[in-house]
C-alpha cells in the first residue's frame, strides 16, 4: 500500500500556501480503509460527516461529528467511513511545531508535561467549535496575502479556548508534542501484541520497512515476527474461551484474525481441539 504524505499532497500543486499554517477541507464519496499516512505537520482535525478511525503505535481512536482531534506529526494509519448519504467531510488546520512554540513560549510556564500524553488528544465539539470552524470558512475567502496573520490570531486563539477548558491536560499534550521520548522496539512491540494490525502495518508505525521490523525482531525475540505474534494470541485466546464469557466469533477480530475460519484452524492446530470444545 502506498504512503500518502500529508500535507504536501494537500498542496502540491498549490504555491501560495503558507507551509507554518494551513487549512484544507477534505470531501469524499469513497471510504478509505487504513490508509498510511506520513504526517508531517501537527494536525487538529475536525470532523464534521462520517466517521474517522486513526491507528497510532500505541492506540487507536475513532470518532464522528461530536469530536475532533489534534493529532501529533508521524506515520499513522487512518480510515475515513462515509455516512449514510456516501459522504464524508473534514475540515483540516495544520500548523508547524514553531507555531506551537510560539505559543508554548507566551502562554504556558512550564517546559515538561507533568503525565504521560496519548498520541491524541480528544475535543468536544461544542458550540464554540462550530462558531470557530465557521469563522475558519470566512477566511478562506481572504485574500491570500492577509490568511498567514489571520490564521496566526486563529489557531493562538483555539489553543487558548482548549487550554482553558481542558486546563493542564492540554498543556502536557502540547507540551509533549515539542518534548519527544522515544520507546524502545520491544515497547512498541508489545503494545500491539492483541491488536487487529498486519505486520505489515504495525512496521510502519514504528517507521520501518517490514524487512527492517523482521531483522530487528529476530534479533530482540530469536523467533520470526508471526510465530511469536500466532503464539501470544493463541494463548490470550484460549485463556479468554476458559472464562467461559466470550465464543470464538467474540474474539477473533481483537486478537488480528480476518475471518473465523483462520482462527479456528489455527487454535486446533496449536492446541489440538477446537476454539467451540473449550
Amino acid at each position: 500500500m502506498q504512503v500518502e504524505n500529508i500535507p504536501e499532497s494537500y498542496i502540491e500543486n498549490n504555491n501560495d500556501v503558507n507551509k507554518e499554517l494551513f487549512i484544507y477541507d477534505l470531501k469524499m464519496t469513497e471510504a478509505a480503509i487504513k490508509t498510511k499516512v506520513n504526517l508531517n505537520m501537527h494536525m487538529f482535525s475536525f470532523l464534521q460527516v462520517g466517521k474517522k478511525q486513526v491507528h497510532f503505535l500505541d492506540t487507536s481512536v475513532i470518532v464522528d461529528n461530536k469530536q475532533s482531534l489534534l493529532i501529533r506529526k508521524g506515520n499513522c494509519l487512518w480510515s475515513e467511513l462515509l455516512d449514510k448519504q456516501n459522504t464524508y467531510y473534514c475540515k483540516l488546520f495544520f500548523f508547524s511545531e514553531q507555531q506551537l512554540v510560539t505559543f508554548l513560549n507566551k502562554h504556558v510556564h512550564r517546559k515538561v508535561a507533568t503525565k504521560e500524553t496519548s498520541s491524541y488528544f480528544a475535543i468536544e465539539n461544542d458550540n464554540y467549535i462550530s462558531t470557530y470552524l465557521n469563522s475558519l470558512t470566512s477566511i478562506s475567502n481572504t485574500p491570500s496575502k492577509f490568511i498567514s496573520n489571520l490564521l496566526a490570531v486563529k489557531l493562538e486563539e483555539l489553543f487558548l479556548y482548549l487550554q482553558n477548558k481542558y486546563k493542564h491536560e492540554f498543556e502536557d499534550y502540547l507540551l509533549s508534542l515539542v518534548n519527544k521520548e522515544t520507546t524502545s522496539f520491544k515497547d512498541n512491540v508489545e503494545q500491539n501484541i492483541y491488536s487487529s494490525l498486519s505486520l505489515e502495518e504495525i512496521a510502519f508505525l514504528c517507521n520501518m520497512s517490514l524487512s527492517t521490523f523482521k531483522r530487528h525482531f529476530i534479533k530482540e525475540y530469536d523467533l520470526s515476527p508471526g510465530k511469536w505474534f500466532r503464539e501470544k494470541r493463541l494463548l490470550k485466546a484460549k485463556t479468554l474461551l476458559e472464562e467461559g464469557n466470550l465464543t470464538a466469533s467474540d474474539i477473533y477480530l481483537d486478537l488480528g484474525y480476518s475471518n473465523l475460519q483462520n482462527f479456528s484452524s489455527a487454535f486446533k492446530t496449536r492446541f489440538g481441539v477446537s476454539p467451540s470444545a473449550i
